[in-house]
């Protein structure tokens, strides 16, 4: 009988080598899909673009300018030198122009004068407006810039100036009692209604209230947290012992809505007031519903900045310092010192055209900064300018919180602003160096 023996193919492969390989290859083609995905997107976003914006880096700061425009926005540079090269000069000025003429006269030689712009280009020259800033700290060499990219761009966050709508922050309702054997104001939190989502992105609250009698303030509670609702109903009824009833006409119940946060400080969803001369509880329960309104009761200062603006009519260049805050709040829940950091929004009408911030002081409430920007500005576009100043709580955990901010311009809410820009203005080339108390933003 003849011998059997097994035959197999030359090509035979063990199993843990075709393992090896099968995953090889599958690894190799995520990669590629992947790549396909990221050029796909690349291509999408700059067909999307428009126009396409190009990034000039320069010395200690970033500035965008836009690389080109359509037909009837055209830039064009302001050349202070003499000859064909004159748009070179670091100390230039950027402006509009219509007039197709103006560009060509630009490759040949010729300048462009400001007194050309008529006023009735304004609107246009604020629909594209690019300034280049610079940025340098007064510390040493030795620190690094901070700074991100100041945008042509029009802002995503809210201007200065933007008129704020009054917002529908809900009502809360309540029922006022008094015990006359005890001498005693009985005061029921009932509910609140139409609440306001303060998490965005869960749809809801975490609300409770806090409950003071004015003017002594002597009295202070506070409800429950009731989760996840924007209809809380609390029935929580609190028992004031020693008022008069005499002089409950002379009070004032204060309620301030909040909503919890395990990690920073609550959300102030607002306030309501409620006088007591109109309301008579000797025959009983008297039940009210009160409009909630937007928070006007400020307690807490909010320290001040120091602050030094420069302008240099010959080079249009504008020096914003930022040397130091005094008396900062303690932002922080576990009441450790904050650490505090500048933003500087520069503002032409109510378009945001740069900005910039500082560095980041550790644990104190009375930060040391002087750190400069530099700003390339005409003369001319001096009345529409203003500059911001947020002062930010920096937190690694959770989001920053905005400490206050000042506002420098024609265009600023409070009179020291506008006497500091003008002053700033009307002495060029002098250091104008003030301090300002910080606003709730």
């Amino acid at each position: 009988m003849a011998e059997i023996t097994e035959i197999r193919a030359a090509y035979d492969v063990s199993p843990v080598l075709a393992g090896f390989i099968g995953a090889g290859v599958l690894v190799v083609a995520v990669v590629v899909l992947i790549f396909m995905w990221m050029c796909c997107q690349r291509h999408y976003h700059r067909m999307t673009n428009n126009p396409p914006y190009k990034f000039i880096h320069m010395l200690k700061g970033m500035s965008i300018y836009p690389e080109t425009l359509s037909s009837s926005k055209r830039i064009v540079r302001l050349a202070r030198g003499s000859g064909r090269h004159g748009d070179r000069e670091r100390g230039r000025a950027v402006v509009l122009a219509d007039d197709p003429a103006a560009e060509s006269g630009l490759s040949e030689g010729l300048q462009l004068q400001m007194g050309d712009l008529e006023p009735s280009k304004q609107p246009r020259l604020e629909t594209e407006l690019p300034v280049h800033a610079d940025y340098c700290s007064q510390e040493g060499s030795s620190t690094t810039s901070s700074s991100q990219s100041s945008s042509t761009n029009a802002s995503k966050t809210a201007t200065p100036f933007t008129p704020m709508e009054e917002p529908n922050l809900g009502t809360v309702s309540l029922a006022v009692d008094y015990n006359f054997p005890k001498k005693a104001l009985v005061v029921t939190i009932q509910k609140a209604e139409g609440l306001p989502a303060v998490d965005e992105q869960a749809g809801s609250s975490d609300p409770y209230i806090k409950m003071t009698i004015l003017p002594e303030k002597k009295h202070r509670v506070k409800t429950r947290v009731l989760r996840k609702t924007l209809e809380p109903v609390f029935d929580e009824t609190f028992t004031f012992y020693g008022v008069p009833y005499s002089v409950l006409s002379e009070l004032t119940l204060h309620f301030l809505i909040l909503s919890f946060d395990r990690f920073s400080r609550d959300d102030v969803i607002g306030e309501a007031l409620v006088p007591l001369a109109g309301v008579d509880p000797s025959t009983g329960k008297v039940v009210i519903t009160q409009q909630i309104c937007k928070r006007t009761m400020q307690c807490v200062n909010r320290g001040e900045l120091l602050v030094s603006l420069s302008y240099q009519p010959v080079s249009h260049r504008l020096s914003v310092v930022v040397l130091k805050a005094k008396q900062l709040p303690k932002m922080d829940i576990t009441g450790l010192s904050g650490n505090p950091y500048v933003k500087v929004n520069v503002f032409y009408g109510r378009k945001r055209i740069a900005k910039k911030k500082t560095h980041v002081k550790k644990c104190t409430l009375n930060p040391v900064f002087n750190e400069s920007f530099i700003y390339d500005l005409p003369a001319e576009l001096l009345p529409e300018i203003s500059i911001e100043f947020l002062v930010i709580d920096f937190d690694r955990t959770t989001k920053n919180e905005v400490v206050g901010r000042v506002v420098l311009g024609t265009h600023s809410p409070s009179p020291s602003g506008v006497a500091h820009w003008q002053e700033v203005c009307q002495n060029p080339r002098r250091q104008v160096s003030k301090w300002h108390s910080l606003s709730e933003y």
